[in-house]
């Protein structure tokens, strides 16, 4: 049987060569490079790798990168919603030029969103002028961080959540209106789950994108050690140092990081969507008449 479904007709060559491309890419462009750099780690001894990745300046970067990056992605994941909400539920003036807004974060180079970000955030510019009277500073601070980490997270999450609500079914909603149910329960119990795994995902590509950044964050974070240093600038000090083995490990170390996050984020959608699965046939076998009903009508 499996045979047969492989060898059915399809408009790109067999299975057996595009399997053969797809794995001979991935390897050539992810897999090699990432198994080098463990390679290079296997190089230090166990008391060397615990001193270049545990020195108390590497840690404090870790701090600061990973508490940033949360947090970002967390608002993200609240404010991408709200906006992915806006572009697919209604129509309003500029509503094109917006949507494109969304990507400048993807379109610009990250040197030039660092730039822009410090210049905007700092005492005398135009939201750092702002906030000082306030005694908030922005610009050269981790404060910095956060906001860098916030901007370039944003279309993830955006462009993740807007085809899962556009594809929504309106129609659900109004059944659950119509049988009485509140607008936050009919948004807690029927939109909600549908959208959750795509929330999910874009927060832990907005998260892990934000673990690795660079261009963005060193105009604006200062790049104080102990302070406000992330641990790609960490990196990239080693390198500059000809520490190129301390340097891969705590490369090492944040890569097993961002696929720790990814896997975790995988697994939770897998059970989130059993979970939602196993309900709807409950609802089914609880229901079976309105269900025909429902699917008559469609």
């Amino acid at each position: 049987m499996a045979t047969y479904l492989f060898r059915k007709p399809s408009a790109l060559p067999g299975f057996r060569l595009t399997l053969s491309i797809a794995l001979g890419y991935l390897s050539l462009v992810v897999l090699i490079p990432l198994a080098f750099a463990f390679f290079k780690v296997s190089t230090l001894s166990l008391p060397q790798f615990v001193a270049a990745v545990a020195s108390p300046r590497v840690v404090a970067s870790y701090r600061l990168t990973f508490t940033a990056a949360l947090l970002g992605a967390l608002i993200n994941a609240v404010f991408g919603f709200i906006i992915a909400w806006v572009l697919v539920r209604y129509a309003f003036p500029f509503k094109r030029l917006v949507d494109a807004a969304v990507d400048l974060p993807f379109a610009l180079p990250t040197a030039v969103a660092g730039i822009a970000l410090a210049a905007l955030y700092s005492p005398n510019g135009w939201i750092g002028a702002l906030l000082a009277p306030l005694g908030v500073r922005v610009a050269y601070t981790p404060l910095g961080v956060f906001v860098a980490l916030t901007f370039i997270g944003l279309p993830f999450v955006v462009r993740t959540v807007q085809p899962v609500l556009a594809e929504f079914e309106r129609e659900q909603e109004e059944a659950a209106a119509c049988l009485g149910a509140s607008r936050w329960r009919t948004f807690s119990r029927v939109v909600l789950p549908a959208i959750v795994p795509a929330l999910m995902t874009g927060f832990a590509l907005a998260f892990a994108r934000a673990l690795g950044e660079y261009g963005s964050v060193i105009f604006i974070a200062g790049n104080v050690p102990m302070a406000s240093e992330i641990t790609s600038l960490v990196i990239v000090t080693k390198l500059e140092q000809y520490d190129y083995a301390g340097a891969t490990a705590v490369a090492a170390v944040m890569l097993a990081a961002s696929f720790a996050v990814l896997l975790l984020v995988n697994t939770l959608q897998w059970w989130l969507q059993r979970r939602i699965s196993r309900a709807s046939r409950a609802v089914q076998a609880r229901f079976p008449s309105a269900m025909a009903v429902e699917a008559s009508a469609q």
